[in-house]
């Protein structure tokens, strides 16, 4: 009995061992092939091993345009993609109340105490269209001094214009035009401003 156990041991151990040098010859040979390659196609090959289910489109989106109120005397200007459904539910809210009203409509825990007092009952709003661009509330943090070029000067021109306290919560008219990126995974959005196409003038 007790050398039977122990050959069965030796055989794990064996099959254990040649599971771990299969999968290092496999995970050589993926580096070989992507150093083999030239950058722009060992970017492609890097994109694909990390996120092969990624979509990106170009659009054009309304951005709102926010004061983030930076730490440590930092300033910055925080640019706002906020799915059309919940966009009237968003009006007048700064955009952190604005994400808890997007998570709570998007949660299967609607009851959550986050989702409480929000002066919108998220419970009876419906969840958004599958083909909703984005899919849930993005941002995104310029910081100053911000470079002019691809219209990101009309940004800061707005942002230093607008009257003091103007831009500490969401409105109609505190937002921009913008030619926009969109990249779109399976369980999550993400954005970039490709060009800053139209500003209010103040």
């Amino acid at each position: 009995m007790r050398r039977g156990g122990y050959n069965s041991e030796m055989n794990i151990r064996r099959w254990l061992r040649r599971c771990v040098a299969v999968s290092v010859v496999f995970a050589t040979a993926s580096v070989t092939n992507l150093h083999s390659l030239g950058g722009d196609e060992t970017a492609l090959a890097h994109a694909s091993l990390l996120a092969p289910q990624e979509k990106t489109s170009e659009l054009e989106a309304s951005l709102f345009v926010q004061d983030p109120h930076l730490a440590n005397g930092k300033k910055g200007v925080q640019v706002i993609w906020i799915p059309q459904p919940v966009q009237k539910y968003c009006l007048g809210k700064t955009h952190k109340e604005c994400s808890t009203i997007d998570y709570c409509i998007r949660t299967t825990n609607k009851h959550a105490a986050m989702c409480q007092n929000l002066g919108v009952d998220t419970a009876r709003l419906p969840a958004y269209p599958p083909d909703v661009s984005p899919r849930r509330v993005l941002s995104i943090v310029y910081f100053f001094p911000m470079d002019s070029a691809n219209g990101l000067g009309r940004l800061a021109e707005f942002f230093e214009k607008a009257p003091k306290g103007s831009l500490d919560h969401l409105s109609r008219n505190a937002r921009i035009r913008a030619r926009v990126k969109l990249s779109r995974s399976a369980d999550d959005d993400q954005f970039d401003v490709l060009e800053v196409l139209e500003a209010p003038s103040r």
